[in-house]
């Protein structure tokens, strides 16, 4: 299997300001990783983004597809595990690209971050546009498609609002729009149905950490596990076929997996409520957009709820714009939000990226 050649990303920019400035993609004359339209991508290894090496994977059935670039959630939840079981059949008209982000995963266990050192939305926006231009250059596109969904939906948006001559179009999922709003939108469904129900657990729990934003990062944890309780009940369960392939279960990447994880959660929360997630309103930065704007939401998200994403996608102007809303469906993903995606990629994206 050929590898990623460990090439600068940076050296597609001139610097790391030139990336706030404005990053512009290779022409597609140039593309060193397609020797011919028909020949099948399969590569992996780590690429110098943003000063440090970071993980990528690539694969799709045909150099002429387009590329889509995937922005997990978390942030600290790489999925390029389970990328194969999950997404394997989109490489038939895409060229995925998953990519284990600053502070997590693979990346995390190769470029291991000084536990003073902060994640920031700014610097992993800037990590993301080098990809995405590395990626243009690399496999002879002018633009790729980009892919967010939870933490990635807000990296995606900056990146979209940033950098609008590097992609074709922008697709989220589980979309979080201002996390302060969220929060309390959510706090308040969940202690509406725990009430409902007469859960006194649940309810322990929520009378517990109050009413949001809270200064206690376990108050995020603690909730998080009352969602997942209350969407199960009301969600299809993913496909049990979903698992990660074999070389993210060694001992190591699972251990740099979690520690990642860890990290990445703390500087997301902050330890004060002061950490990046304090800082997400994206309806700050402009509604306006240069390119298409899609979205598939979980009806029964308790997280993002769909409320609040509904609300920000009416404000949106773009090219193109649609959403689609999944009776059974959560925040996390299940077979409707990828049958979903995939639909609205053939249908809507696929076209403007030939």
């Amino acid at each position: 299997m050929p590898k990623l050649h460990l090439l600068s990303a940076a050296l597609l920019l001139a610097s790391q300001s030139a990336v706030a400035a404005r990053v512009t993609a290779a022409p597609e004359a140039a593309s060193p990783g397609c020797a011919s339209p028909t020949q099948a991508v399969d590569e992996k290894g780590f690429v110098a983004i943003g000063g440090i090496e970071q993980w990528v994977t690539v694969k799709g059935d045909s150099c002429a597809s387009p590329v889509l670039l995937f922005l997990s959630g978390g942030p600290g939840n790489p999925l390029s595990p389970l990328s194969d079981s999950m997404y394997g059949a989109w490489a038939r008209d895409f060229i995925l690209v998953q990519w284990d982000q600053r502070g997590a995963g693979m990346t995390y266990g190769r470029s291991p971050p000084a536990e003073d050192a902060p994640l920031t939305i700014r610097q992993m926006s800037d990590d993301g546009a080098e990809l995405a231009a590395y990626l243009a250059h690399r496999f002879g596109k002018q633009k790729v498609i980009l892919w967010g969904s939870s933490w990635g939906s807000i990296l995606g948006v900056h990146l979209a609002k940033a950098h609008p001559e590097l992609f074709h179009a922008y697709l989220g999922t589980s979309q979080l729009v201002n996390f302060r709003e969220n929060q309390a939108v959510s706090y308040r469904k969940l202690l509406a149905l725990a009430r409902a129900a007469d859960d006194a657990a649940a309810l322990a729990v929520l009378d517990g950490v109050g009413v949001p934003p809270w200064t206690d990062p376990r108050s995020f944890g603690k909730v998080r596990r009352v969602i997942r309780k209350y969407e199960a009940k009301v969600s299809t369960a993913p496909p049990e076929s979903w698992q990660p392939a074999a070389e993210y279960t060694t001992p190591k990447a699972l251990a740099d997996y979690e520690a990642g994880e860890e990290y990445s959660f703390i500087n997301f929360v902050g330890m004060k409520g002061d950490g990046m997630a304090s800082q997400v309103d994206l309806p700050a930065l402009g509604t306006e957009f240069a390119i298409p704007m899609f979205f598939v939401e979980g009806a029964q998200d308790l997280l993002a709820t769909p409320d609040v994403a509904q609300r920000y996608y009416d404000s949106i102007k773009a090219p193109q714009k649609a959403l689609v809303l999944l009776e059974h469906a959560g925040h996390d993903p299940n077979q409707d939000v990828i049958d979903a995606e995939y639909k609205l990629l053939k249908e809507r994206i696929l076209p403007l990226a030939r």
